[in-house]
């Protein structure tokens, strides 16, 4: 069911004909809506006249734009809105009343002076799928900012992560942003699957902290179940071992035997099948109370080779193995598996390279089409098209694409 005046998205994607109004900014939104634009939502991005502030996060660059901006803003067009200016702000209503989804994370609360908040937009839109990301929740945490170190250190993240001698570490990158945007096109998506069997949409809320406490699975589950604070353990693992990186000749890698009959098979790979047949040694809870003495014999005999020859020899035995990595090691293995993890998003000179997006689909692939949009790169045709009627001819060819444009 579709909110606006039909007309087919362009491509043949899972959600061609969903239109998405982006009132987000920075990543946990804009990663949100990346997703659906590669699933073939139409994406329209609403930017303040100064444009999404990760335009600004450089180095690096690529060109004169942030690689940051680029990574989560493929796919989508950009209209810049001063929603001071009751023009513009009348143009933003009317794109919201438009469309399928409406999604933002400013300051909860921060739009309903401009008439964007859940409550105006369904009363005259009352089959969106209106979704919030904040960092808190729009209750008591409603006045606190939402950034992501913030959350890695309020939900005890950093306190897991780092040298158990010293300090807490924030993860390398923005990790509950990105899980908070995961989750938020979970919940879009399982709204638009209401309302596709009800008519009615519905106010869908994420909050960094929430995901976060979600996120950290089994350290929650260890606090809540069993009464138990987790601690720092460094790249240890609380509850298996071995499951850390371990010496070799030439450098550290990453051995994950988590079951019994793994085990036996690094040892076998190790030349000391006897090991495994130690009662210290003989089950995971077993391993897991004696490391101590079980690791100095795994590093005395990973010492022989070098990281690269036990991997495959790790690997081929259908032990879990991995080498660390910098990025560009990680896209050349995928690249070497198949996955074919670059894509080429857009054509000619604008045309970036690109994560490919991490699902697959059978019949409905996703697509690659648009650039990160400049600033305001649309505006004149966005404006045109939310000045026309929404059921006329001329709204559906406001692209000049007959009835594959918006609605």
């Amino acid at each position: 069911m579709s909110t606006g005046s039909a007309a087919p998205g362009r491509g043949g994607g899972p959600l061609t004909g969903v239109l998405v109004a982006d009132f987000s900014r920075v990543l946990a939104g804009p990663y949100a809506t990346m997703l659906l634009a590669d699933l073939g939502a139409e994406v329209v991005k609403v930017e303040s006249p100064g444009g999404d502030e990760t335009r600004t996060w450089m180095p690096p660059t690529r060109g004169e734009t942030s690689t940051y901006y680029l990574g989560v803003n493929r796919n989508k067009r950009s209209i810049s809105l001063d929603l001071r200016e009751e023009e513009d702000a009348s143009a933003a209503r009317e794109l919201a009343h438009r469309a399928d989804v409406v999604i933002e994370n400013l300051r909860p609360g921060a739009l309903a002076k401009f008439g964007l908040d859940f409550d105006s937009v369904a009363a005259a839109n009352p089959g969106v799928v209106y979704a919030s990301i904040s960092g808190f929740g729009s209750g008591a945490g409603r006045h606190v900012p939402g950034y992501d170190l913030m959350v890695q250190a309020i939900s005890g993240l950093m306190s897991l992560t780092g040298d158990p001698e010293g300090e807490p570490y924030r993860a390398g990158i923005s990790v509950f942003d990105v899980m908070a945007g995961n989750h938020a096109t979970i919940g879009i998506l399982a709204a638009l699957r209401h309302r596709d069997a009800t008519g009615h949409g519905q106010h869908v809320e994420v909050n960094l902290l929430s995901s976060a406490l979600s996120g950290l699975v089994n350290h929650s589950s260890a606090y809540l179940a069993g009464g138990t604070v987790p601690y720092r353990m460094g790249n240890a693992h609380p509850s298996v071992f071995p499951y850390e990186p371990l010496p070799t000749a030439d450098r550290d890698l990453i051995v994950a035997a988590a079951n019994d009959g793994q085990f036996r098979r690094l040892c076998e790979v190790l030349g000391i099948p006897e090991t495994a047949d130690d009662p210290r040694f003989a089950h995971n809870q077993d391993r897991t109370a004696h490391r101590a003495e079980l690791r100095p014999l795994l590093v005395e005999r990973l010492a022989a080779r070098g990281a690269t020859e036990w991997f495959d020899a790790l690997v081929d035995a259908r032990v879990p193995a991995a080498p660390i990595n910098t990025i560009d090691g990680g896209f050349a293995l995928a690249e070497h598996f198949g996955l074919d993890p670059v894509v080429q998003v857009g054509e000619g000179e604008r045309a970036v390279p690109m994560a490919r997006h991490p699902i697959a689909f059978s019949t409905t692939p996703a697509r690659y089409e648009l650039p990160p949009p400049e600033l305001d790169e649309h505006g004149p045709e966005l404006r045109k098209w939310l000045a026309t009627p929404r059921t006329s001819d001329a709204a559906r060819e406001a692209f000049g694409r007959g009835t594959g444009g918006l609605r």
